[in-house]
């Protein structure tokens, strides 16, 4: 690509979108589109997937067609383009015929530069000879996971999507989904007819989002307090029915919680009323059934909740994904029982057989995952065909609370022979079958009764052997095949295993059968320290909220929290340096920086704060990126050694730094170093002490006899904590 093509896309992404650089493999994807190339694209939600399409559409001359099937969705991310002044505008049934017809002459005349099109509109013979007429730069496929019968979400109408942008002409397709096992990757790529197309997947690891299973007993106690915890935060609830949803909407208003249902069996108006209200934050909760894709593009939801249990890993991911988009820590906490899981068994048993079976084994892997004491990041990543190589995620249920561990050498060899002996051609039930000795009817008709395997794990139930399949799988030493997804194949990994095994942990199962909950853990919530001023992010978020009702858009359109979180750590106070924000472009500057900038240097006035952009005019640009980037690496609880490691500065001068942040005024809560590194007796000596000296000074303890044991980095460390805590 020529540089000067390469300077056109990076201005697009400061200047429109308001980001400094991309993230993850958005380059590499936006590159290719802007190529003329077919390009799928397989991005977790809250990826900046949407990026990938509109960057280039954008700068590339004629309309960008995007192909979504929610209504509701269009409508948010046209909300969106036009914030950043981009003419984008949508194409469905909610359209009267004159303003299909304005949509239509726009799009003729050039003016549009994205047009967002429904499934079920792109197939009207009208619409298709308007299409053709039009000059398109290229098609995106987005939720492509929706042409897949073997997706959560399938839709009919997505398998003609190709037969009609053939009709169109010869266009290059990005096909977009932020849930695609390797079965839904393979099954869309042949249906669009995208096998040799470039194929960009990223990590569907979402390392903001905390992932919870509890056992469904005392359910409205349970969930009442877990919202109480989160009061004023965004979230969602999931429900199995709609008489459910209303329900819980009520006892959520009961208990003064501002909350609303959203279902399809409402009535449309009440529907949207409920969704806009959400949106707008006049409701902290929106109750929603499982199967009723809400569509939002809302960036802040701080929690999602199943209070059933979903009917697959892939919904799940896909509903918990509506939680953190924006990257900041939100929880996804699930209640389970196995009744859930009997009910969803019950409405698939008049299903064909196919479909029966299918649902049964998606049915099987959402009990695996909960009943699972292995890291939950690790077993989603898995399930798309993701490797974790972690220990420990340190941000599930099961890495922070453990459950037993054994050695589990001898158990997993068992398994792997199992299967080998069974020539690799069955499931984990007759494996499961063999070893405990059941004589089934398969077992006995394949004479698999016969084999020395056949009994040996009898003194263990069938889920303990299970739970040994499952974490095999994890282990890698077995794979599904792609083609018979039921059926355990062994990898090289467990084929090299079995020849020279080693000691290996494996975790036991939850009980989720007569667990007493208790109340500690009910009231278990995410940390919320944070080292942007609380007080200026309130006031913003007021104001973010203001401005939105005037200009008639939902409040993450004017500016995003991350977006408000770093003004409230940096205090912009001129649109210059308010267009140095991420995610803050020159067009939304523009449009609704103003009085964004005038609170700001209203607030740093009163309160005499130095601002980042007052320590740049006294000191190296350097070091005022040291400050932003400290601050936030601080939030995200990264070690010291590592930040300064990062950084190229020594510890003591990462401590200068750290020591300048907190005298300007920002607080930092440097706790989960300082337990690590100060042992406790001595926390209470030194803020004792700060609080009763009338100096800080370095030097008057360290000569002081009292603190004689305590090194230097510690004092500081303990200074730090007590102006941050103290002064500010």
């Amino acid at each position: 690509m020529l540089v000067a093509e390469n300077d056109k896309l990076k201005t697009a992404l400061k200047e429109v979108f308001g980001f400094d650089n991309y993230r993850g493999n958005q380059e590499a994807i936006i590159k290719n589109i802007y190529n003329g190339k077919d390009t799928f694209v397989i991005m977790p939600t809250g990826a900046g997937k949407s990026l990938c399409y509109q960057l280039p559409a954008v700068v590339l001359e004629g309309t960008a067609i995007i192909i979504s099937p929610l209504i509701a969705l269009m409508k948010n991310q046209v909300d969106q383009m036009r914030a950043f002044g981009i003419d984008a505008r949508f194409l469905n049934s909610t359209l009267s015929k004159t303003e299909a017809r304005r949509v239509k002459e726009d799009t003729l005349s050039g003016k549009v530069k994205m047009l967002y099109v429904a499934p079920e509109s792109l197939t009207k013979e009208e619409n298709v000879e308007f299409l053709k007429q039009a000059k398109i730069s290229f098609v995106a496929v987005d939720e492509a996971h929706c042409i897949s019968e073997w997706g959560h979400d399938f839709r009919p109408e997505y398998r003609r999507i190709k037969n009609i942008v053939r009709q169109l002409g010869t266009y290059p397709i990005i096909a977009l989904t932020a849930t695609a096992t390797p079965k839904v990757q393979q099954d869309i790529m042949k249906n669009l007819e995208m096998e040799t197309s470039g194929v960009f997947k990223s990590s569907f690891n979402r390392e903001n989002l905390y992932y919870e299973v509890r056992p469904k007993q005392d359910i409205k106690k349970q969930l009442i307090r877990f919202l109480k915890a989160n009061h004023g935060k965004s979230g969602i609830v999931y429900c199995l029915s709609r008489k459910k949803v209303e329900e819980i909407a009520e006892l959520l208003q009961v208990n003064g919680i501002k909350a609303a249902p959203y279902h399809a069996g409402l009535e449309s108006s009440v529907r949207m009323k409920n969704q806009d209200d959400f949106l707008n934050e006049e409701l902290d909760v929106i109750v929603a059934t499982i199967a009723f894709g809400m569509g939002i593009d809302k960036p802040d939801v701080r929690f999602v909740v199943h209070y059933d249990v979903p009917k697959s890993l892939e919904g799940y991911y896909q509903e918990t994904g509506r939680a953190g988009r924006d990257g900041v820590p939100s929880h996804c906490l699930m209640f389970f029982s196995h009744n859930d899981i009997q009910k969803l068994e019950k409405f698939n048993k008049d299903k064909p057989v196919q479909e029966r079976d299918n649902s049964r084994l998606l049915l099987a892997e959402m009990t695996s995952y909960a009943e699972s004491a292995v890291c939950r990041r690790k077993q989603l990543l898995h399930y798309f065909g993701e490797s974790y190589d972690a220990d420990n995620c340190n941000n599930c249920d099961n890495c922070l609370h453990p459950t037993e561990a054994y050695e589990g050498e001898e158990y997993v060899k068992l398994v792997l022979k199992t299967a080998l002996l069974t020539e690799e051609r069955f499931g984990m039930l007759h494996l499961v079958d063999v070893i405990t000795g059941k004589k089934s009817d398969y077992v006995t008709s394949y004479k698999h009764d016969q084999l020395e395997v056949f009994g040996k794990g009898n003194e263990h139930t069938e889920d303990f052997w299970r739970s040994v399949v499952r974490q095999s799988l994890l282990h890698e030493f077995l794979q599904k095949d792609i083609n018979h997804i039921e059926v355990l194949k062994l990898t090289d990994k467990g084929r090299n295993y079995l020849k020279d095994p080693f000691k290996i942990t494996l975790r036991k199962n939850h009980d989720y059968t007569n667990l007493k909950v208790e109340d500690e853990e009910v009231e278990q919530v995410i940390n919320t320290a944070h080292a942007y001023d609380e007080a200026l992010f309130t006031m913003l978020k007021n104001l973010r909220k203001s401005v939105a009702k005037r200009k008639g858009v939902p409040p993450y359109v004017v500016f995003q929290d991350p977006s408000l979180e770093e003004m409230a750590t940096v205090f912009p106070c001129t649109l210059e340096e308010l267009q140095k924000i991420n995610g803050v472009g020159q067009g939304k500057a523009e449009k609704f920086g103003q009085e964004f900038v005038e609170l700001i240097s209203k607030y740093v006035e009163e309160n005499d704060i130095i601002t980042a952009f007052d320590v740049t005019v006294k000191s190296t640009v350097n070091k005022s990126k040291n400050k932003v980037f400290i601050i936030t690496q601080i939030d995200k609880k990264l070690d010291l050694e590592e930040i300064a490691e990062v950084k190229g500065l020594s510890m003591d001068e990462l401590l200068t730094e750290i020591e300048n942040i907190v005298a300007s005024g920002t607080k930092l809560n440097l706790d989960y170093y300082i337990d690590q590194v100060v042992d406790e007796e001595k926390q209470e000596d030194l803020i004792d002490y700060f609080l009763n000296s009338e100096s800080d000074s370095l030097e008057d303890i360290l000569e002081d006899e009292d603190f004689e044991d305590c090194t230097e980095e510690e004092i500081r460390l303990m200074r730090i904590k007590f102006l941050s805590e103290y002064a500010n």
